[in-house]
């Protein structure tokens, strides 16, 4: 299988040139490896030449692949006596820069070129720097037949929108850049490549974010995820919400208050939430009513500890309590733990679980209205145009503060603030 990133069948005046090809021919197997233990007297240039090497992978992301363990990975570079001829260096020093091996860089391509060839074209020719499209790579190896011949065997790390049709991502095939995707994060691999150094822009840095430990995202470019060029697989990242999905970087992510949770979910994902219940209580058409306090009147001292009931004439005064024994009450005691236990009944819903009744004709019927209901998911945002909501979280309890935009709608308010729930435990997020 070739790694071949891009073709370089042509090879321009102001592209690097490269004679060299990886190809992954795979693990040996146990016969080749016997057969090679039983050998001797072999000259030590063929060993070496028909030696299949192993890279071992300098990227471990913290998830896992479904194919392989590890990243590892046997290689050969064609033509393999010219490649191993040349002499191996540390470091190459392009433009008064030092590069060092397994160091970070921007390496320039076609786009890069045709930038430079505008620039040239233009009279506007300057030092070349990185840009925004630019490749990233890790020097593996570097090597070198001369000054004028200088090579380095890197691992690509790719942008996610440089992903290729197919990737598999869990268990489903992706395409480019996904939602979660930050906008300096790279995709570490182990697609491997020879270049010309000419082609180095300048040094990157290149960090590896690991989630459980660092919540704070640098301004450097960063990985987390990695992909096995093999296999085309992504390793698997952590999932967060009830929504199940990664985190980006770049958006907000609530945590919830309680102890006993303390999940952390998008902002997107309880923006929809509470989007979703003032829709489903106020609709297009009804207005939002405060809810005024409820007024409670203060009696005084005297008044309150009077009974509820008029006395009638000739009754004595009523005394302060009495001790009421177990044998005498037991019938009432049975009626409390009755209506204890019905109180003690979990609530899952506001609105009572519909029961199917024993009519075999609105069975069809059933089944059709559900049948054509329409789905509620993250992807149905009935609200959109009718409501904004925008989280508050300084002062007090986190809230939502809600704006109504229905412009036919009269009366009520039109802006008001709603609890933020966890949408795992329920509890409210202070």
């Amino acid at each position: 299988m070739s790694s071949r990133k891009r073709s370089r069948s042509v090879v321009e005046e102001n592209r690097a040139e490269c004679p060299f090809t990886v190809t992954y021919p795979g693990p040996p197997s146990r016969a080749e490896r016997e057969r090679h233990k039983n050998k001797k007297r072999k000259r030590e240039g063929q060993e070496e030449e028909k030696r299949v090497p192993i890279q071992i992978s300098p990227f471990e992301p913290t998830g896992k692949f479904k194919s392989h363990d590890t990243m590892d990975l046997h290689y050969t570079i064609e033509p393999t006596k010219r490649w191993l001829d040349m002499t191996r260096y540390n470091s190459f020093v392009l433009n008064s820069v030092k590069y060092y091996s397994e160091g970070f860089v921007f390496v320039a391509n076609e786009a890069t070129i045709e930038r430079q060839r505008a620039a040239a074209n233009s009279g506007t020719v300057g030092p070349v720097r990185k840009s925004d499209d630019d490749w990233v790579a890790r020097i593996l190896e570097i090597r070198a037949a001369d000054e004028h011949h200088v090579y380095a065997r890197v691992y690509w790390m790719y942008w996610p929108d440089e992903l290729p049709p197919g990737t598999m991502d869990g268990k489903k095939q992706i395409q480019g850049r996904q939602p979660y995707h930050g906008q300096n994060e790279l995709i570490a691999s182990n697609h491997m490549d020879v270049i010309n150094v000419v082609s180095v822009t300048m040094p990157a840095t290149v960090n590896q974010w690991i989630e459980s430990e660092d919540e704070e995202i640098q301004d450097a470019l960063y990985w987390r995820q990695a992909l096995d060029y093999r296999t085309s697989q992504l390793s698997s990242v952590d999932l967060t919400c009830k929504c199940e999905t990664p985190a980006n970087p770049d958006k907000t992510l609530i945590g919830c208050t309680n102890s006993d949770c303390g999940k952390w979910m998008h902002n997107e994902c309880l923006s929809h939430d509470v989007l979703m219940r003032v829709y489903e209580r106020l609709g297009t058409d009804l207005p939002h009513l405060a809810q005024e306090p409820a007024i409670k009147e203060e009696k005084g001292d005297e008044e309150a500890t009077r009974p509820l009931s008029p006395m009638e004439s000739g009754e004595k005064d009523t005394q302060a309590t009495i001790d009421v024994r177990s044998g005498s009450v037991q019938g009432l005691q049975d009626q409390a733990i009755v209506k204890k236990a019905a109180t003690e009944t979990p609530r899952t819903t506001m609105t009572p679980t519909p029961v199917p009744t024993a009519s075999n004709a609105d069975t069809p019927l059933k089944a059709s209205a559900k049948k054509n209901r329409k789905k509620k998911s993250s992807d149905y945002k009935p609200y959109l145009g009718l409501f904004e909501a925008n989280l508050k979280m300084n002062d007090g309890p986190t809230v939502w503060e809600i704006k109504d935009l229905r412009e036919n709608v009269t009366g009520g308010e039109r802006e008001w603030t709603e609890p933020a729930n966890c949408l795992i435990c329920g509890s409210v997020i202070e």
